[in-house]
């Protein structure tokens, strides 16, 4: 008997489980399309009806298949698919892993932490790159190539969510200048490379420096720090003391900040240094150098009776660290660290500026107008050239922005502060600037697996870091 085609006698004829997985699929297609606000994809219900009722198209032929063989690679096709599709938009719109891969958030999380991030928090945002393959953000490992296609590029645009950025959470957002990478050296970051040794220098160096290459906003490096300042807030740092709006905010209890530990001549032992918390990467003897002699100098350490060094080290540590190194037998003096070995910050031509003293700058508000001078405009000439996209020169002391003389400008996104809580050690808003919120990635909840990169073995997890939400880290 010839079957009936007519799509009235399938949809008669389905049985009522199908009728019921299809309204269960509709309905959450149809809340997932709302909260895009994306109507012009509601005709693929047409194709969900034909899935669960009318079966038009062939969607399980592979079934059919009397080949034993032939039918287990199909299936394995099939379940590959399903779940490549299922991880794309659970990746894209719900939440991700992420690894901390440096010690910016030390003492609060660890390097070998490996985070739970909702993007649901703070609003996923629609792809803007969205040809790009699952669980890799830029790179895809063993072939060593781009994991995405970089057209097409659909604008920002966020969906809603269940909270806004507050002070002190710790944020997952896109590197604000990662726009522009050099392969071999993305640390520190291309532009500031290319202040200290020339533009030219970099390009021209590829065994040196390696591919340079452009990277869109949500396929840039992912970084992790803690959010100091908000949209519209006005921020200063006094002597590695953070002030917002004038007042001084809380310190996290993790917070570092380096210090220089000299010794009495006897070396700190590797049993103090696990006392203190501090992790073989850290253990920094400036003896060591070769330029000791100077550097120890420069900085006023006093010499011994014949005229030497002692053992001296640089230590990242947390206040209460700092006092119990202070009680060590073989310290002699515990003094913070005056930024021997640090870099320029943000923008490069504020000299007076450094890393522990440092504004007051005021992050822009959507919405909000300043008025623009060359001695502000380094503040904001990034903001307003590249993420906001308009034409920024200056011709004889006069700014000019789309080629009209311009005296203020109205921001078009909100813009935070990023600081690592390990803040002599942490590249960060100091040293490159605002992260727009386009760049916003998401937040982490909690840290389901720890890792310790100095213990083998079973030593090596970290059990008590187990599913400890990150929001109780202040």
């Amino acid at each position: 008997m010839k079957e009936d085609l007519h799509p009235l006698t399938r949809s008669k004829n389905a049985p009522i489980r199908q009728w019921v997985k299809f309204a269960l699929a509709a309905v959450c297609y149809i809340l997932f399309i709302a909260w895009l606000h994306s109507w012009w994809w509601l005709p693929l219900l047409l194709l969900i009806y034909d899935v669960y009722i009318t079966k038009y198209i062939p969607w399980s032929f592979w079934k059919k298949t009397k080949n034993k063989r032939l039918y287990s690679v199909l299936s394995w096709i099939d379940a590959i698919v399903f779940a490549l599709v299922a991880v794309y938009f659970i990746n894209l719109y719900l939440f991700q892993n992420y690894k901390i891969p440096s010690s910016s958030l030390e003492k609060s999380l660890l390097v070998g932490d490996y985070l739970f991030v909702s993007k649901v928090a703070y609003g996923p945002r629609v792809p803007m790159t969205p040809l790009s393959f699952p669980l890799t953000q830029h790179t895809l490992p063993v072939l060593n190539c781009k994991s995405y296609i970089e057209k097409p590029q659909w604008p920002y645009r966020r969906l809603a969510g269940l909270d806004t950025i507050k002070h002190l959470d710790i944020v997952v957002f896109n590197f604000p200048t990662g726009d522009t990478v050099a392969t071999l050296m993305p640390n520190p970051d291309y532009y500031t490379i290319c202040n200290y040794v020339g533009r030219d220098n970099v390009w021209s160096h590829p065994e040196q420096f390696g591919e340079i290459v452009y990277r869109p906003v949500d396929r840039r490096e992912n970084y992790v720090k803690r959010c100091v300042g908000l949209p519209g807030d006005t921020l200063q740092i006094v002597d590695n003391q953070v002030y917002v709006n004038n007042k001084a905010q809380h310190n996290p209890e993790g917070m570092q900040c380096n210090y220089w530990v000299i010794t009495d001549g006897r070396a700190i032992s590797d049993a103090q240094f696990e006392k203190l918390g501090v992790s073989v990467d850290d253990r920094f003897q400036i003896n060591r150098r070769g330029d000791a002699e100077a550097i120890l100098a420069q900085l006023r350490i006093p010499r011994t009776d014949n005229g030497l060094f002692n053992p001296t080290y640089l230590l990242p540590l947390t206040a209460e660290a700092a006092e119990k190194t202070r009680h060590l037998p073989n310290v002699l003096e515990v003094r913070i660290d005056p930024g021997f070995f640090d870099h320029d910050v943000f923008p490069l031509e504020y000299k007076h500026w450094s890393r522990d003293n440092y504004g007051p700058v005021y992050i822009p508000r959507k919405g909000a107008t300043v008025a623009l001078n060359e001695e502000n405009l380094p503040l904001y000439r990034r903001i307003i050239d590249v993420y906001e996209n308009n034409d920024l020169e200056v011709r004889d002391h006069v700014i000019y922005i789309n080629n009209r003389p311009a005296d203020s400008y109205t921001f078009q996104m909100n813009y935070y502060w990023m600081m690592g809580d390990n803040r002599h050690n942490s590249e960060d808003s100091r040293f490159w600037g605002f992260v727009p919120e386009d760049h916003i990635v998401g937040k982490p909840l909690f840290v389901w697996l720890s890792l310790d990169k100095d213990q083998s073995g079973l030593k090596a997890i970290r059990w008590s870091r187990f599913f400890n939400w990150v929001d109780n880290i202040r």
